[in-house]
């Protein structure tokens, strides 16, 4: 989310650029959906920009956004980091990823069934949806997406689950005071930690050469 409907379409596009860098370097197929996280996120805030700009309400540029943020990203974060995980780091990773995919089909079957709604409060857009036992909610959201970063065997992705953890809660209290919405800031830092991991993936490795001829 960003500060206004001009904010979140630049900084979205900027994003969705970085992901398409991200996506067009990436080693293979199992490094695509992390390689992709970036472009996705900035489609999400390319989407803001049209709830921004339609004043908030009920449109299909809320639902859009609210599926992006809810179900969609609680599974395709651990999944991403399941894809490029060692066999050895496997088993951890199933954790967040079951919390993912319950979280999500919960999210999913509220966001079927009653209405999102988008409120502009000040420089912020404040998004509500009815669900149950929503503490329980976050929580598995929280493991999902976080979770699996910080179990990563990768320290490029570790460091990215810092920094999601840490901007989240700042967002969160910024947002919460309806001062102003950073997490497309965050955003784009996020991604250009990716791209750094794309480009770690993607770097020729070296090998010991025996020396010959002797």
């Amino acid at each position: 989310m960003c500060f206004s409907a001009t904010a979140d379409l630049v900084a979205g596009s900027a994003i969705a650029a970085v992901g398409v860098a991200c996506v067009a370097r990436a080693r293979g197929t199992a490094d695509l959906p992390l390689a992709g996280l970036p472009l996705l996120l900035g489609v999400h805030q390319i989407v803001e920009s049209l709830v921004w700009r339609s004043g908030g309400g009920q449109g299909p540029a809320t639902v859009v956004w609210a599926a992006i943020a809810l179900p969609l990203l609680a599974v395709w974060v651990p999944v991403g980091v399941l894809c490029v995980a060692p066999r050895r780091a496997v088993r951890p990773l199933l954790v967040p990823l079951a919390a993912g995919l319950l979280t999500a089909a919960v999210l999913a079957y509220r966001l079927a069934t009653h209405p999102v709604t988008a409120d502009i409060r000040g420089h912020t857009v404040g998004y509500a949806v009815s669900l149950p036992g929503a503490e329980v909610l976050v929580a598995g959201y929280l493991l999902a997406t976080i979770g699996s970063l910080l179990l990563s065997a990768t320290g490029t992705l570790r460091l990215l689950g810092v920094l999601v953890a840490i901007g989240a809660a700042l967002c969160w209290l910024l947002w919460r005071t309806e001062f102003i919405s950073t997490w497309c800031a965050f955003a784009a830092v996020c991604s250009l930690v990716l791209y750094r991991w794309v480009r770690e993936r993607s770097a020729p490795r070296t090998t010991d050469r025996v020396p010959t001829g002797w």
